[in-house]
């Protein structure tokens, strides 16, 4: 047990995690693990996935292993361009290496592209692998408000629920 869960009393721990991540039209669209074609991509170092790194700051804030910062170095030529469906397993690894499993994650992405209710199901299911429980996918639009409504990005928010074991 943690130290923090050992004072707190409790098995369960709740992290969350925000990403956000401008167009650029140049790449293609990677969010939620899957590819998007005909919509602009997301800059980044890696494939600028917000819905996966949205993961894994959620999943390393619950268990208290820090952010996708400590992960993954946003520096590395080896991680340039890279599948972010590969952090999300770290991830799982590193709190798992904590005395911690995932319960369930939560995501709300937020856009005015693309749609995810007709791809949602299948989002859900890759996510769901990667961390091996249940991921939920919501999206909603900020009603033409910020820099989502003018349509210059995404932004992702997540939460984990973990147990010890």
């Amino acid at each position: 047990m943690t130290a923090s869960a050992a004072a707190s009393g409790t098995s369960l721990r709740i992290g969350t995690g925000f990403d956000v991540h401008a167009f650029d039209p140049a790449v293609p669209l990677r969010l939620a693990g899957l590819e998007w074609p005909d919509e602009p991509g997301l800059s980044g170092h890696s494939d600028g996935d917000a819905v996966c790194h949205a993961v894994v700051d959620a999943l390393l804030s619950a268990a208290g292993q820090g952010d996708i910062g400590e992960l993954i170095d946003a520096h590395d030529p080896a991680t340039e361009n890279a599948d972010s469906t590969q952090f999300v397993p770290r991830a799982v690894e590193r709190i798992g290496a904590a005395g911690w499993r995932v319960v369930n994650v939560a995501v709300q992405v937020v856009a005015e592209r693309p749609r995810i209710a007709p791809r949602r199901g299948e989002a859900e299911a890759l996510l769901s692998r990667l961390v091996s429980a249940p991921v939920s996918l919501v999206a909603t639009t900020s009603d033409g408000l910020g820099f989502t409504g003018r349509g210059e990005g995404i932004a992702a928010m997540a939460t984990a629920l973990l147990e010890q074991i």
